[in-house]
């Protein structure tokens, strides 16, 4: 899993151990939007990370807050059905799957779930209903992307986590979630830093010079992509690093160093450099190649990303000569897909490095109308509109805030027969469609699809028409 920045214990609500108050049975209500058991007494909210709906469970109070109290799991007195045996010695511990204690058809219904709440908020889309989750083949080992936090504890090298609202890293060995290729190259990490001596970043500090690894790998050809995070630039020492690396693990292709001297928990700093090898990762979904640079966004999940692409393709139905744009297009994943039907595909994205791979592909697969502009879509969208007119098909896969009010009126604006919202938030999904819904278009199909089993987090497909007009269901 990558490093998990956020936890149930807010910046302004450290843990503090609670001595005075001695452990107590409680029976959790639900789940929250993280995964983390919850229930109300006196007027608080009580988090219990680890626990399941239904579940009487002892639990200790490590923090009490104005509004919420955060819970430590001590014992499960009455198990949920739902409960399995973790297939990981460290999921008490780790949290970067909330959910793996939970069975993997409980979880589909749990996130359906999450998106019902989030519509029911909104009059307007009360007859929307989701459609059954698109469950994944592998729940386990489907991570092609990882981003590990280091840290060194007398002398021994550790390459995860960090635990739960602290700074102490937990080691992943072997984690279950990733792929072989990721825990292959830690487990080198490990052992160079150990060999090497190498001086790993104290976040408390503020000292030390490697402080993240970040893997990529490309399952269709089994090679990998590796960035070391160093707090400062050092050629010597990451070079004969990297070089140690490759010789260990044969499938990276390429090693990069990124630059980040800030003291928060921003992973990339501003600035890579190639160390050895090559530019960028080559990847490849259906018949399209991709170019993944070290620090671009893209689906960890291989095989869900696949179904997207796909369902978002046949949704399109684009024909030669035919009009569509792709809002946040990232490396051009969907972008790409759209345009081997021959229509004439215009993507955007704010990233310059996504742009470049974006563009690199479209080469590379020979798609000449395709083409790619970098800037924020709410200030491109509306020089888009008067350029354009009008398009035939808009995909829209915004961030986990989703649009602003500017980008969707641009969008209306543009008059698309089809437009699809891919989204990986179902709060922003839902005022989104509530927007589009009051200014003339309408949801025809909402597909849920589980990019993130183990997690609490899930992806939605929506299509939708101009209102009173509705294309036949390709869902078939």
């Amino acid at each position: 899993m990558s490093v998990n920045k956020k936890s149930p214990v807010s910046k302004n609500n450290k843990k503090k151990p609670h001595n005075h108050q001695p452990p107590r049975s409680v029976v959790i209500e639900h789940l929250n939007s993280d995964g983390v058991g919850t229930l109300r007494e006196d007027s608080k909210e009580v988090w219990v990370a680890g626990s399941l709906p239904g579940e009487k469970v002892l639990v200790a109070i490590e923090h009490e807050g104005q509004h919420r109290r955060i819970g430590h799991l001590l014992k499960v007195q009455q198990p949920s059905r739902a409960r399995i045996k973790p297939p990981c010695a460290l999921a008490p511990r780790c949290a970067g799957c909330p959910i793996i204690h939970m069975n993997y058809t409980e979880q589909g219904h749990f996130k359906n779930e999450l998106i019902q709440r989030a519509l029911s908020l909104y009059p307007n889309l009360s007859s929307l209903q989701p459609g059954e989750i698109w469950s994944a083949t592998k729940p386990l080992g489907y991570r092609t992307t990882a981003k590990l936090a280091l840290a060194k504890v007398g002398g021994k090298a550790l390459v995860g986590l960090y635990q739960r609202g602290s700074h102490r890293v937990i080691d992943l060995s072997d984690c279950p979630q990733h792929h072989p290729l990721i825990n292959r190259i830690a487990q080198a990490l490990r052992e160079e830093i150990e060999k090497q001596d190498l001086h790993v970043y104290n976040p408390i500090n503020r000292r030390g010079l490697l402080r993240y690894l970040a893997v990529r790998v490309s399952p269709t050809y089994n090679k990998a992509l590796v960035t070391l995070v160093c707090s400062e630039r050092n050629y010597r020492e990451m070079t004969h690093l990297a070089k140690w690396l490759k010789k260990k693990v044969p499938e990276i292709v390429g090693v990069h160093q990124n630059v980040n001297a800030s003291s928060g928990n921003v992973i990339f700093g501003p600035n890579t450099f190639k160390i050895l090898g090559a530019d960028d990762l080559i990847d490849q979904i259906g018949d399209v190649r991709l170019r993944l640079s070290p620090s671009s966004f893209f689906q960890v999940n291989h095989e869900q990303a696949a179904r997207i692409y796909h369902q978002v393709t046949r949704w399109a139905d684009l024909k030669p000569g035919m009009t569509a744009l792709d809002i946040y297009c990232g490396i051009g994943g969907i972008a790409l897909h759209l345009a081997a039907s021959g229509a004439h595909v215009t993507g955007v994205e704010i990233n310059p490095e996504a742009i470049h791979n974006a563009r690199a592909a479209a080469q590379m697969n020979k798609l000449s109308h395709c083409s790619f502009i970098t800037g924020d879509a709410s200030e491109v969208m509306e020089d888009l509109r008067l350029d354009l007119g009008s398009v035939d098909v808009a995909v829209i896969n915004p961030p986990r805030s989703g649009c602003s009010e500017d980008v969707l009126g641009s969008l209306v604006a543009l008059k698309p027969s089809t437009l699809i919202y891919v989204s990986c938030n179902p709060h922003s999904l839902a005022r989104d469609l509530d927007y589009l819904i009051r200014h003339g278009y309408q949801p025809c199909e909402l597909q849920p699809v589980d990019m993130f089993p183990q997690t609490p987090h899930v992806e939605s497909l929506v299509r939708l028409c101009p209102k009173n007009v509705d294309k036949p269901n390709t869902n078939a």
